[in-house]
C-alpha cells in the first residue's frame, strides 16, 4: 500500500479528534434555522458537540444574569455590548454574523394581502380579527409600529403574543391568529403557513445578530471554531437560505 493511501485511511478511521468538546450554545431563536442547519456539518468536521439552547433576547439576558454557564452567545449585537461592558462577555469576542428584518405572514390557504406598501399594510392589518407577534425583538417592535402608525387604538386590543415554547407560525397554524409578524428568518421556511415578504422599506426594522463568548467559558476555542463556521462559505450560504443577510 503506498504511504498516502495508508496515511488517508487512519484518517478515515481515527474518528473523532481528541480535543473534541461539547459547546453550550445560548441563542436567539432568529439564528436557529441557520445555526441548526450548520450544526451537523461542523459536528462531523471537528467532532465537537453543539449543545444548543433557543430564547427570546430577554430571556437570554436574564440566563447570563443569573451566571448560567455557556460557552457561545449568540443575540442582538447591541445586547452583545452591552453584555461585555458588564463582563459577562469577553472583551473583543463580539462577531457580527447576520441580520434579518420583519416579515409577514398568513396561514397557507387563507387569503393573501398586499402588504408592498404602508398603506396596504396598514388595510391587512386592519382586516385582520387577531395578530400575533413574538415574545422578543420583533414583538417589541410591532407594538410601537402600531403606534407609529396611528392605530394602536384599532391594533393592540387584536395583538396576541406566542406563549413560551411556541413561534407566531405556530399560533398562525392553529388559526389562534389570522395574520403574524415576527424575524422574517423565523417565518420563512416554517411548515403550514404563507410567507408574504418583509415589511415595507419605510417601516422596516433590522436587527443584527452577533455571537461573543462568555467570561469563564469552558470551551472557547470550539467556541471560536463554530464562530468561524458561521462566518465561512457554508455559514454565509446558510444566512441567506434563511432569509437573512451576512452581518
Amino acid at each position: 500500500m503506498r504511504p498516502v493511501v495508508l496515511a488517508a485511511c487512519v484518517v478515515l478511521f481515527a474518528g473523532p479528534p481528541a480535543h473534541a468538546a461539547d459547546i453550550a450554545l445560548l441563542a436567539a431563536g432568529a439564528s436557529q434555522e441557520t445555526v441548526s442547519e450548520l450544526i451537523p456539518g461542523f459536528e462531523k468536521a471537528t467532532g465537537h458537540t453543539v449543545v444548543a439552547t433557543w430564547a427570546t433576547a430577554p430571556a437570554i439576558a436574564r440566563r447570563l444574569a443569573d451566571g448560567e454557564a455557556f460557552d457561545l452567545v449568540i443575540t442582538r449585537a447591541d445586547d452583545i455590548d452591552g453584555f461585555i461592558a458588564k463582563g459577562r462577555l469577553a472583551p473583543g469576542s463580539r462577531t457580527d454574523l447576520m441580520k434579518t428584518g420583519v416579515g409577514v405572514a398568513v396561514r397557507a390557504g387563507a387569503p393573501r394581502p398586499d402588504i408592498g406598501s404602508t398603506e396596504a399594510l396598514k388595510r391587512a392589518l386592519l382586516a385582520a380579527p387577531t395578530i400575533g407577534r413574538s415574545a422578543g425583538t420583533s414583538g417589541d417592535y410591532i407594538a410601537a409600529l402600531f403606534a407609529r402608525l396611528g392605530l394602536a387604538d384599532q391594533l393592540l386590543p387584536r395583538l396576541k403574543q406566542v406563549p413560551p415554547g411556541k413561534q407566531v407560525a405556530d399560533m398562525l397554524v392553529a388559526g389562534d391568529v389570522e395574520i403574524g409578524l415576527q424575524q422574517a428568518s423565523e417565518l420563512i421556511h416554517a411548515p403550514g403557513i404563507a410567507y408574504l415578504g418583509p415589511l415595507p422599506a419605510e417601516l422596516q426594522k433590522t436587527t443584527v445578530y452577533a455571537a461573543g463568548i462568555p467570561v469563564g467559558a469552558r470551551q472557547p476555542a470550539a467556541a471560536k471554531a463554530l464562530v468561524e463556521t458561521l462566518t465561512g462559505p457554508a455559514g454565509l450560504s446558510a444566512i441567506r437560505h434563511n432569509g437573512m443577510d451576512p452581518g
